[in-house]
């Protein structure tokens, strides 16, 4: 990064930690969305980014960190803090069967991507007949009163524990990206035969990207849960939630640091000032944002389909080198 790329990202991080101080509850919210997404897109750009592993269904894992971590609350009174560590085994788990499926078989490319779909997809039709979870009622967890240790307070505290979870994944990912693992990842991700005629192991270093991928996802469905207090199945495991996830990392720059929260921040707010000022004409479009979410995607695609933040780290000379 050049001098300049670190006073604005100084400036960036200083703007949204003193954000709660100025924001009213409404902005609150969706910056708490931005990061979210944010977040989620990183772990997913890990996969996909990283080791050129395609997935379509992430929501799988947000489902399974979600569902264990408020399980463990609402049956047993076991606070997130240590529920997320069972959400994020679960995951982590069900990522490692997918990839040993997927890469035993010779699963590639596209015909991968459908695995991950049909998981998920499972996941969604199995929960929604899991009584003890709520089954397609809805799994609801108890609201009210100020807990940090249970996850329970103000939106000033969830802002700044998502923020928190955007600034560990930035520094995780770039550690991986720029460690032994990391440079295996990357040249599988260029050209698999070259790095396994080098000497990497393409089945164990596809499988570690699904399960630190699938681990990090899974926190996100923690947050989620805790946040919004109410699960599912239809929503959480939804293809829809799927390509949501992915959408930041693929609008801001597939393979980047930076993108996955460039593409949150340009996404999540036009969405969302969007689909506000349809309301406030009286209009009501069902899938007014997935319409909208589609049509930034084909402008990405056609315009720059190497993502906004390359272009826009070469323009402004943000950066020396990748990334």
């Amino acid at each position: 990064m050049t001098a300049r790329a670190m006073a604005l990202a100084g400036l960036l991080l200083a703007a949204l930690l003193a954000a709660p101080l100025v924001a009213d509850s409404y902005v609150l919210s969706v910056l708490t969305t931005v990061l979210w997404f944010a977040y989620v897109g990183q772990a997913w750009n890990v996969m996909m980014g990283f080791s050129g592993l395609l997935s379509l269904g992430h929501a799988l894992y947000v489902g399974l960190g979600a569902y264990a971590s408020a399980a463990l609350f609402v049956h047993f009174g076991i606070g997130p803090w240590l529920g997320l560590f069972a959400g994020v085994a679960l995951a982590a788990a069900a990522g490692a069967f997918i990839g040993f499926l997927g890469f035993r078989f010779g699963v590639r490319g596209v015909h991968f991507a459908l695995l991950t779909i049909a998981f998920a997809e499972v996941a969604r039709i199995g929960f929604d007949h899991i009584g003890w979870l709520g089954g397609s009622g809805g799994l609801f967890l108890p609201v009210g009163g100020s807990d940090p240790l249970n996850l329970r307070g103000s939106p000033v505290l969830f802002y700044y524990v998502i923020l928190a979870l955007v600034l560990m994944a930035f520094a995780l990912a770039k550690v991986l990206l720029h460690s032994r693992l990391g440079y295996q990842w990357l040249a599988v991700r260029e050209d698999a035969e070259a790095a396994e005629a080098v000497g990497v192991d393409l089945f164990r270093a596809r499988i570690k990207a699904v399960v630190v991928s699938a681990a990090l996802t899974a926190l996100g469905g923690v947050f989620q849960a805790f946040y919004f207090n109410n699960l599912f199945p239809e929503q959480v495991f939804s293809m829809g939630r799927s390509i949501e996830i992915i959408l930041p990392a693929i609008v801001g720059g597939i393979g980047t640091l930076f993108g996955p929260i460039l593409g949150a921040f340009i996404l999540t707010p036009l969405g969302e000032a969007l689909t506000g000022a349809i309301g406030a004409l009286g209009i009501d479009l069902p899938g007014l944002k997935q319409l909208f979410y589609g049509a930034a995607l084909v402008l990405i695609i056609v315009f720059r389909p190497e993502g906004v933040w390359p272009w826009l780290s070469r323009r402004l000379k943000l950066v020396r080198g990748p990334q």
